[in-house]
């Protein structure tokens, strides 16, 4: 927490967005994808619908268009169009603020309705991305069977009121020092402290 704390004091969302709405959708594509392909197709996604009203008008061929460079796009805009729905139809076109409401929703599971839950809410949660679960394997942290696991461990170990700053500290970290493909052992920091403790 030092090291991440020292590197990245105050680490913004990655995600563009104007609102909870648009917020939820591009944390929805970011599923299987990277957040610079997701930046690069919401933007005309948002001109077009940027409030659940506006989305629901938009047919699945029309959003699966715009979004069609991202991962699992079929499925992505069936469930944004019918999401948008649902948020009209039951919630009064907001976002709901609770991970049983959010998780009933299309497209959105438990990671992306920690987020949510996190960086809209301000609510403790701790979503376990495929850097997070890699790294706390890597340090140590966790057995990293899975991403529930991970969660689990995480939670224990690091107080809850950093977990909102923590996980998306951890995400950069991952991205910059510790990479999955051409990880240097050199370059990773907390590695070096884990095995410089345990010496």
């Amino acid at each position: 927490m030092e090291v991440l704390d020292e590197l990245y004091p105050n680490p913004p969302i990655p995600l563009d967005h104007i609102n909870e709405f648009t917020f939820l959708i591009a944390v929805l594509l970011s599923a299987r994808t990277t957040d610079i392909m997701v930046n690069r197709v919401t933007p005309e996604l948002f001109r077009l619908a940027n409030n659940p009203y506006d989305m629901q008008k938009l047919s699945v061929e029309q959003i699966q268009h715009i979004i069609k460079k991202v991962g699992l796009a079929p499925q992505k805009a069936k469930a944004i169009k019918r999401l948008s729905e649902i948020l009209v139809e039951k919630f009064n076109g907001k976002v709901p603020d609770n991970f049983k409401d959010l998780e009933s929703l299309p497209g959105v599971g438990h990671k992306t309705a920690s987020v949510i839950m996190s960086q809209v809410f301000g609510k403790p949660a701790f979503p376990v991305d495929t850097h997070i679960h890699r790294l706390m394997k890597q340090w140590g942290l966790s057995s990293g069977k899975n991403v529930q696991q991970t969660e689990k461990d995480a939670k224990r170990l690091f107080p809850k009121d950093k977990w909102n700053k923590l996980h998306l500290q951890i995400i950069y970290y991952g991205r910059e020092y510790a990479p999955a493909r051409g990880y240097k052992p050199e370059k990773d920091i907390i590695m070096k402290k884990i095995k410089e403790k345990n010496l």
